[in-house]
């Protein structure tokens, strides 16, 4: 199954808390999970996963915020932050990366910044260029 949404204007997509989706999600606009779901998210916008939100699958975004539990490849154009009290294992990849003091990461870190002016010739979109700093760790601030 797969769930697709439209373009939205000034709302998001919430999965809510007891909703488990089996499937994966394309969403031009923003998503919200506060339940469970088995399977992938695509996003041109934002995604938060809430603090009782589950997801087992990759995440690809322009945005996200981290406050539930995740297993996965997380992929953020932008900004990803993990709040206080989420579990991550996976590998991230993100341009910038914020994480609070009690979130939990189990993975690979690489972060990636767009390349100014280059864009693919196929796609039209701006193409990614990893950078050198690469952390394999499996930490946990409190």
């Amino acid at each position: 199954m797969t769930l697709e949404t439209p373009v939205q204007s000034g709302g998001a997509s919430i999965i809510a808390a007891g909703t488990t989706l089996k499937g994966d999600i394309h969403s031009s606009g923003d998503i919200r999970i506060d339940g469970t779901l088995q399977g992938n998210i695509q996003s041109t916008a934002k995604v938060v996963i809430g603090a009782n939100g589950v997801v087992e699958g990759d995440i690809s975004g322009q945005q996200a915020d981290i406050m539930g539990r995740t297993t996965g490849t997380i992929k953020v154009k932008e900004l990803l932050q993990l709040k206080g009290g989420s579990n991550v294992t996976g590998n991230i990849h993100a341009a910038k990366l914020q994480i609070e003091t009690s979130a939990n990461f189990n993975g690979q870190c690489h972060m990636t910044t767009a390349t100014p002016g280059k864009t693919s010739p196929s796609s039209g979109a701006t193409e990614t260029k990893e950078k050198s700093v690469v952390a394999d760790t499996s930490f946990s601030l409190k």
